[in-house]
C-alpha cells in the first residue's frame, strides 16, 4: 500500500522530502515524522503512514511517539541550565550535594562524569520494574548504593537507561522538581518526559522488524554485528544488563506516563526540531555554556557498546551511532534513540533536524534512515 507524505518542505529541501517517501515506499517505515528548521525558519515538518498499525490508526500531525535515547539531551540540556545559573558545580563531587552517592568506590565522580558516561553506573545491580521506575527517588537511591563497574573517569560506557536517573537527581536536588516538569516549565512545554493520559492516548505505537535468520559473517562490520548480538543476548554482559533493565514495553502507559529521564520522552519531531533550533540560536543555553558542552569529553572505545562513542556533557559528537555527513562533522551535536529516532542541532549551520518513527530501527548502529535525512538537510544548504 502507498503511503501519501503530507505536510510542509520548502522547495529547497525537497531532498528530504524525496527521502523520506522512498522511505516508506522501501518499506522501512509504518510511521514517522520529520522535520527541519534553519535559523528559526520550519523549512521541512513531514509526516506519513500509520501511527497503529494494529488499528490501523493513522499518523496525524500531532501524533507524538516515544524518541529513547533523544530524551538524555534533553535532561542534559536541564542540568546544564542550572549550572549555568550557579545552582550546581559540576567539576565538583557528586557527593558534595547527593552525600548518600559518596560510598562504594564514587567519592571521586563529579557532575561532569555522571553527563559523559564516565561513573561506571551503566545498569542497575537487581532488577527493577517499570512500576519501581516511575520514582525517581528511589532510582537514585539504588545507584547510590552501588559500586561502579569500573573506576570513576577511567574510560566511558553508555550509561543507556541510569543516565537519566543519574543526571536527574541534579535537577531533583537543585530544582526541587522532576527533570519532566522542570523541562515542561523552563524551556519545552511540548516534551513529555512523563506524559499525560491523552498524550498517551495519541502516541504512536511502536513496532519491530523480523529478526534476520542466521548469524553475521566474520569479519569487518559482521563480525561486530556478530558480537553486538552475542553480548546483547548473554545476561552476565554489560550491554545486555544496561539496555534491559528495567525490561518492558515501551507501548504500556506505565512507562510513557513513568517520565523516565533517560529514555521516555514523547513527542513530535516537529518539537523536538524546535528544541535544537532554540539550543542552537542560544535561547535555551548561552552561547559559551552550550560550546562548552560540546567539548568532547570522552571518545574511542565505549565500555557498553562495544563500539566506538564521542560525547560531551551529555550530547552525542560525531561517532559510530551518531552518524553526521561530511559537512557537519565538526560542529553537529545532539542525541540518538534506540528506535531509530534522532535530534540534532548544528550551530555553525543553524541547522536543527528531528525524525521519529515507530518501526524500531538499529539505534546502536546509527540508524541509516535518520542519516539519510540529515544527510539530505545539509545536502540542502550547500
Amino acid at each position: 500500500m502507498s503511503v501519501v507524505v503530507q505536510g510542509h518542505c520548502d522547495p529547497a529541501f525537497r531532498g528530504v522530502r524525496e527521502v523520506f517517501e522512498a522511505q516508506f515506499a522501501a518499506g522501512k517505515q509504518v510511521g514517522a515524522a520529520v522535520a527541519v528548521r534553519v535559523d528559526g525558519r520550519q523549512v521541512v515538518d513531514l509526516w506519513g503512514g500509520l501511527a497503529d498499525a494494529r488499528a490501523g490508526r493513522p499518523w496525524e500531525e500531532d501524533t507524538p511517539c516515544v524518541a529513547f535515547s533523544c530524551t538524555k539531551a534533553v535532561t542534559a540540556t536541564a542540568a546544564l541550565l542550572l549550572a549555568e545559573r550557579g545552582l550546581v558545580d559540576l567539576t565538583a563531587p557528586v557527593a558534595d550535594w547527593w552525600p548518600e552517592f559518596g560510598g562504594q568506590g564514587k567519592e571521586g565522580v563529579i557532575g561532569e562524569h555522571l553527563l559523559s558516561h564516565q561513573s561506571g553506573l551503566p545498569a542497575f545491580a537487581r532488577t527493577v520494574t517499570a512500576e519501581e521506575a516511575a520514582d525517581p527517588a528511589a532510582m537514585a537511591a539504588l545507584l547510590a548504593s552501588q559500586t561502579p563497574e569500573w573506576t570513576p573517569g577511567d574510560g566511558h560506557g553508555y550509561h543507556a537507561l541510569t543516565y537519566g536517573w543519574l543526571v536527574g537527581e541534579i535537577v531533583r536536588r537543585h530544582a526541587g522538581t522532576t527533570v519532566g516538569e522542570f523541562v515542561r516549565s523552563e524551556f519545552a512545554p511540548d516534551l513529555w518526559i512523563g506524559s499525560p493520559p491523552e498524550v498517551i492516548a495519541r502516541a504512536a505505537r511502536l513496532g519491530a522488524r523480523p529478526v534476520p535468520a542466521g548469524g553475521a559473517d566474520p569479519g569487518g562490520a559482521g563480525d561486530l554485528l556478530h558480537r553486538l548480538a552475542t553480548a546483547y543476548t548473554d545476561p552476565k554482559s554489560l550491554l545486555n544488563r544496561a539496555l534491559n533493565n528495567p525490561l518492558t514495553s515501551y507501548n504500556k502507559p506505565v512507562v510513557l506516563a513513568g517520565g523516565w529521564p533517560g529514555a521516555g520522552m514523547v513527542a513530535t519531531a516537529r518539537d523536538l526540531a524546535a528544541f535544537y533550533d532554540r539550543l542552537v540560536r542560544g535561547e535555551i543555553l548561552r552561547p559559551d555554556t552550550l560550546a562548552d558542552a560540546l567539548r568532547v569529553r570522552v571518545a574511542g572505545p565505549d565500555r557498553v557498546l562495544l563500539v566506538d562513542t564521542a560525547f560531551g556533557l551529555g550530547y552525542m559528537r560525531p561517532s559510530v551511532n551518531f552518524r553526521v555527513p561530511k559537512a557537519g562533522r565538526g560542529s553537529a551535536f545532539g542525541h540518538s534513540g534506540a528506535g531509530g529516532s534522532i535530534g540534532l542541532g548544528d550551530p555553525e549551520a543553524k541547522l536543527s533536524v528531528a525524525f521519529i518513527p515507530n518501526l524500531m530501527g538499529d539505534g546502536l548502529g546509527g540508524d541509516l534512515r535518520s542519516f539519510d535525512l540529515v544527510k539530505a538537510a545539509y545536502a540542502a544548504l550547500a
